[in-house]
């Protein structure tokens, strides 16, 4: 596939020399800027995808009536927890 560009950034002197400094060896600032897009993209997909859970699951429970309270929500949440604590098993 063929590369495309995408349009020209304009910033403030302050915000190219912020991410100049924190560039790694090696790294340029293009590169950068494609990390950065291709992140903000996936958590952007992330979020969305979050968000249609929640309503479908919002949708399901007004469907049947079943509802999962606070308390039974948050003890699950604190098993999870539990489980990846640094020597938990």
């Amino acid at each position: 596939m063929k590369s495309a560009t995408l349009p020209p950034l304009r910033v403030a002197p302050e915000l190219r020399q912020a991410a100049e400094s924190v560039l790694q060896e090696g790294e340029s600032l293009s590169s950068l800027m494609e990390q950065s897009l291709r992140g903000e993209v996936n958590r952007r997909r992330m979020q969305a995808e979050f968000i249609a859970r929640g309503l479908a699951a919002r949708d399901e429970a007004q469907r049947t009536g079943v509802y999962v309270g606070k308390e039974e929500s948050l003890a699950a949440l604190d098993a999870v927890l539990a489980r990846h604590k640094p020597g938990a098993r």
